[in-house]
């Protein structure tokens, strides 16, 4: 168990390929986060898109694309990060199959690609549901995302994303409180933040929401017993992700 200050994208150990986040509690700020420190690097051809439906993230990233040729489309980019999208409906962006994504990935038209994998409806924790995630079979690095202040509150849909789907993975009824290791059995499971991750790829858990000492200890908790439980999990990366430096912990087996 070490402390780490490094940079989010250290923590992760990413610097290239297709990286899919997944879960809740902070989704859309990870990859947002990943995005804006890639700005400071002007060789890094970074590209932020979904395989699911995602809010505008203009402010995000140096310039968005609407464009049903992801691959062209990089192939001209003179602007990074670029954000790269089918098209548009409302106040939100529609994702690519993720197999476009396997060809942008192949195309190695992009250094870095992050892709938006599932939704949860601004919850704190979630379970898939049965056509969730929508992960490109070329993902190298899988990030299953949950709120470590899921703990302590009730099993419900006003806190949790698909609770019956929690329910079923953690023997637990719907209304009982969180625990930590309901949290860590729903990311070290199958049917919960490892379903669908393709054979070869790299799964980093992160707990978010590491606010104070308190939900610290929690997270600690919940990263020691997904650790136990997930032989193919190494490490757990606890975050506050609207912190200026993000990563407060760095925790593996």
């Amino acid at each position: 168990m070490v402390a780490d200050d490094s940079p989010l994208t250290e923590a992760l150990q990413i610097d290239s390929g297709v990286v899919a986040v997944v879960g809740a509690g902070g989704k859309k700020t990870t990859l947002y986060t990943l995005a804006e420190r890639a700005a400071r690097l002007p060789s890094s051809r970074t590209v932020l898109t979904a395989t699911v439906r995602i809010p505008i993230f203009d402010q995000h990233v140096s310039a968005v694309s609407i464009s049903d040729d992801p691959v062209a489309t990089t192939a001209n980019a003179d602007r990074w990060p670029l954000g790269i999208v089918p098209e548009r409906e409302g106040d939100r962006y529609v994702g690519y199959d993720p197999a476009t994504i396997d060809e942008l990935a192949a195309a190695d038209t992009a250094d870095l690609v992050l892709v938006k994998a599932d939704g949860a409806r601004t919850r704190e924790f979630k379970a898939p549901g049965d056509h969730e995630p929508q992960l490109p079979r070329r993902t190298d690095t899988v990030v299953p995302i949950a709120s470590v202040q899921a703990v302590g509150k009730p099993l419900s849909a006003e806190f949790v994303h698909r609770p019956e789907r929690v329910a079923a993975i953690t023997d637990r009824e719907i209304g009982e409180e969180i625990r930590p290791d309901d949290v860590a059995r729903v990311l070290a499971s199958e049917r919960g933040g490892l379903k669908g991750v393709p054979d070869g790829a790299t799964v980093v858990p992160v707990l978010n929401k590491v606010d104070d000492p308190s939900l610290r200890a929690t997270g600690e908790k919940i990263a020691t017993a997904l650790l136990d439980r997930a032989p193919t999990v190494s490490r757990v990366v606890l975050t506050c992700l609207i912190d200026d430096e993000p990563v407060v912990e760095v925790i593996e087996s």
